[in-house]
């Protein structure tokens, strides 16, 4: 049987990795849109890469946030 300080500390990571899902579903399509419209811009493709790089960073979010919940569910 865990220890109380030990469930609480479970607990409170689980908080932590949870509360990052949200934060990374917003950042990783923002940077994907700066990044692709910036290089639109240098290279006069424009909305194409910025479309393209938004595309990626959902992709990358949508990873993330399994893996996140993946090593979240492991730990229970």
């Amino acid at each position: 049987m865990l220890k109380r300080k030990d469930d609480r500390s479970v607990g409170y990571r689980q908080i932590g990795l949870l509360t990052l899902i949200p934060i990374i579903m917003v950042v990783a399509p923002l940077l994907g849109y700066f990044l692709g419209s910036f290089l639109d811009e240098k290279l006069g493709t424009e909305p194409y890469l910025m479309i393209v790089f938004i595309v990626f960073g959902f992709v990358a979010a949508g990873k993330e946030v399994y893996a996140l919940i993946k090593r979240s569910a492991k730990e229970e």
